[in-house]
């Protein structure tokens, strides 16, 4: 049989085989370096400053691992996982890219010693299938009969994913605010209800929740200041029009032979205004609210009638209105009536630091509220609402999949003694790899006792006699630097970050290992596009 020759253009760098894929897991490993000492309650921040000269300040894996120029091909996976991690449960993004470069790293000496990828990919999926049926066997279920317990179960949750954030002094205050913010949502728990406002100025403490809606005071024109400033039992028009005086050139061409025929253009237009807003007043609305600009005519007009009206209110927000007090979102004034005005008990404007905010309180339906965070700097406040959202997607989780574990390398330590007890069970490389794997898992813990200053191999021993003895819950305790019962500690965690986190972690290990050639093609359409990563074991002849 003739052998095959594969050309390829000129300018091409294709690398294969071993040392490609030590090469793959060596640049993982560099970007695992760059995450590492940001995991648990004494992890460091990493201070990112981008092209544009932004700086960000954060702890949290996925906002790091995007702010990351990462051109590697295959380490951009830990990217992509640090992202799925994120979108899927909110918190663990550390966790799963330190598992995923921890998996590699175990696995190296064996590729090195020459055992083939596929033998290494089998075991490390037959490792995953039996550490989620462990979580799934030990994992603690919720009662949610009793209503109490059930919020401070929550509320554990909550200060467990915030304590190792910027915010973690605060993390008792903001873990009431976070479940109070997801137990006003409805049942389909939708983030977009839940509006995060930020105002420099003031103490973390001086953050509020609304229970309802509340929006920076929009751009205003002449005759805002004659307007009132606070409504009971207020009816609420919310539109899309536009209500100003707009030069017909700009719209539309006209040709005029002498002044009163332009007199007339100019009549029409005011007369259209005068009819739009005069309908509006008519429907008895006290509050209008429009996505498009509410001109001076219109607000001088509204002043006058002991009205109150906004223009370029974002999008966002108005939905949230909408959700909150009712009514619809409507684009022309025409039939106007009761059944398409919101409402709601109280409306207030106040002032809030150096900005004013329009409070809508009392909605009959309020399924959305409103987190106003007050602080120092802008970079504080931003990585203040980054570990909100952790929070509030850990308390949405807990809430959809009813069962937890402990936090704090227990959970890791108990699979990876598990495994251990597995890997003894079994003949040949399978048992060598299960027992790496089981070595694997033992950097979450091993990284908390580093990253907090404390001596981990002492620590780990003592965590192993813990399991050994049957105690699952035993994970590090950083304020004793020591092992304890992190379950009666209350450092839980939903089972479903653990779930994710393994699987993400392990396809990103078996998608590395499966990869034994690169081709890079720079010159490819004469564009530089990005380098593309060859997958699959087989070789071309």
């Amino acid at each position: 049989m003739q052998p095959q020759i594969l050309l390829l253009k000129e300018g091409t760098d294709s690398s294969q085989g071993k040392p490609q894929l030590i090469s793959n897991i060596n640049a993982c490993q560099t970007i695992v370096d760059a995450v590492r000492t940001t995991l648990g309650p004494r992890g460091m921040d990493k201070l990112i400053v981008v092209r544009n000269g932004k700086a960000t300040i954060s702890n949290d894996g996925a906002t790091i691992m995007k702010l990351l120029d990462v051109v590697h091909p295959a380490a951009k996976t830990l990217v992509d996982i640090a992202k799925s991690q994120d979108a899927e449960v909110g918190d663990g993004t550390t966790s799963v890219v330190l598992l995923a470069g921890e998996f590699l790293k175990q696995i190296k000496p064996y590729v090195d010693e020459g055992v083939h990828p596929r033998i290494i990919i089998k075991s490390v999926r037959s490792c995953l299938q039996l550490c989620l049926d462990k979580i799934k066997e030990i994992a603690v279920k919720i009662d949610k009969a009793n209503p109490t317990e059930y919020r401070s179960l929550l509320e554990k949750c909550a200060a467990t994913a915030l304590s190792s954030k910027l915010v973690s002094q605060q993390r008792v205050f903001f873990s009431k605010m976070v479940v109070d913010a997801v137990l006003m949502l409805d049942d389909l728990l939708p983030l977009n209800m839940i509006g995060i406002k930020k105002v420099q100025g003031g103490g973390l403490e001086d953050s509020l929740l609304v229970a309802g809606v509340a929006f920076k005071k929009t751009f205003s024109y002449a005759g805002f200041e004659m307007q009132p400033k606070v409504y009971k039992n207020c009816k609420i028009a919310l539109l899309n029009i536009e209500l100003e005086l707009k030069a017909e050139r700009d719209n539309a061409e006209v040709r005029v032979d002498n002044v009163k025929e332009y007199q007339k253009i100019v009549d029409a237009e005011w007369n259209i205004l005068y009819n739009k807003l005069k309908k509006i007043h008519e429907s008895g609305a006290n509050v209008v609210l429009s996505k498009l600009p509410i001109g001076d005519v219109a607000t001088q007009f509204f002043a006058d009638r002991d009205m109150f009206c906004a223009g370029r209110v974002p999008e966002e927000d108005l939905k949230r209105t909408l959700k909150a007090c009712g009514g619809a979102v409507i684009t022309t004034v025409h039939d106007m009536n009761e059944s398409v005005l919101g409402k709601c008990d109280l409306f207030e404007e106040r002032q809030i630091g150096g900005e004013r905010f329009n409070f809508f309180r009392g909605c009959p339906n309020a399924k959305t509220c409103t987190i106003i965070l007050r602080g120092g700097a802008e970079q504080f406040l931003e990585e203040t609402e980054r570990s909100l959202h952790d929070a509030i997607m850990i308390v949405r989780r807990t809430m959809k999949n009813d069962s937890v574990v402990a936090g704090g390398g227990a959970i890791e330590m108990e699979l990876s003694k598990m495994l251990r007890d597995h890997s003894r069970t079994i003949a040949g490389k399978e048992q060598l790899l299960i027992s790496a794997i089981a070595k694997a898992l033992e950097i979450i813990p091993r990284q908390l006792c580093d990253n907090a200053g404390f001596d981990a191999t002492n620590i780990l021993n003592k965590l192993r006699q813990k399991h050994a003895q049957g105690h699952c819950w035993y994970g590090v305790d950083i304020t004793k630097e020591d092992v304890s019962d992190n379950f009666e500690s209350c450092i839980w965690e939903p089972s479903i970050i653990k779930i994710n986190a393994l699987s993400a972690a392990t396809e990103a290990a078996c998608l590395i290992l499966s990869v034994d050639e690169t081709i890079k093609n720079e010159k490819s359409g004469g564009d530089g596009q990005m380098p593309q990563m060859g997958r699959g074991m087989g070789r071309p002849m």
